[in-house]
């Protein structure tokens, strides 16, 4: 399986069967291999970008979205997921998870807006969405990448995010959201607070596992 980072919280996962998942389409090139499955955590303009969703698109795509999302992407004829559904399309198996803010009001726990977990070559990968460290990243377990962010802004910062790598303890944590900041930092921070944990920056790198 493959991980590549395409923009902010986009990223394109294929597995080893050849299926390609997109993450939070946003930004995304033209000339990217089409997607079997799309996943949008919610519907801010930089996590479901109909143009992005077109680039990449066929008549065999799935997109997934949270209920909220559904009038938005209505034209791309998505499928809905609440917290802790769980679909299995593709030879991947896909379980919504909460991703919401805690003490501001960009993402409010009553939107139940999205993250995700994909099992799929036997791995399994934690998409955060927009989020804060949250409880329920306490019951997340076995969990071989994180893409976690770290914009602060919206969503966690960095020390923040670091704690959520000693919570979740994945074998790799991957920084998302914020690629204008310095990132070594973070990486710092991470290795502090869970030392067991490999932070990758895929900034001009793919990850393979």
């Amino acid at each position: 399986m493959k991980i590549k980072w395409v923009s902010h919280a986009c990223f394109q996962i294929t597995a080893d069967s050849g299926k390609v998942l997109y993450t939070d389409p946003y930004n995304i090139p033209d000339g990217m291999e089409p997607a079997d499955i799309i996943l949008c955590s919610h519907d801010h303009y930089d996590h479901a970008d109909a143009k992005a969703i077109k680039k990449i698109i066929t008549k065999d795509t799935t997109v997934i979205c949270p209920k909220s999302c559904e009038n938005k992407l209505k034209k791309f004829s998505p499928k809905t997921l609440g917290i802790n559904d769980t679909i299995e399309l593709a030879g991947m198996k896909i379980t919504a998870v909460p991703a919401y803010n805690v003490g501001k009001a960009f993402h409010p726990k009553a939107n139940n807006w999205l993250g995700y977990i994909i099992e799929v070559d036997n791995k399994r990968i934690y998409h955060a969405g927009d989020t804060d460290l949250i409880d329920e990243m306490k019951t997340f377990e076995n969990i071989d990448v994180a893409l976690l962010p770290v914009g602060d802004t919206y969503t966690m910062g960095f020390e923040a995010a670091a704690e959520a790598c000693a919570v979740i303890k994945p074998k790799i944590c991957v920084p998302m959201h914020d690629w204008d900041k310095d990132l070594e930092p973070f990486v710092k921070m991470a290795n502090d607070k869970a030392p067991d944990v490999k932070v990758e920056i895929l900034k001009n790198k793919d990850l393979s596992i």
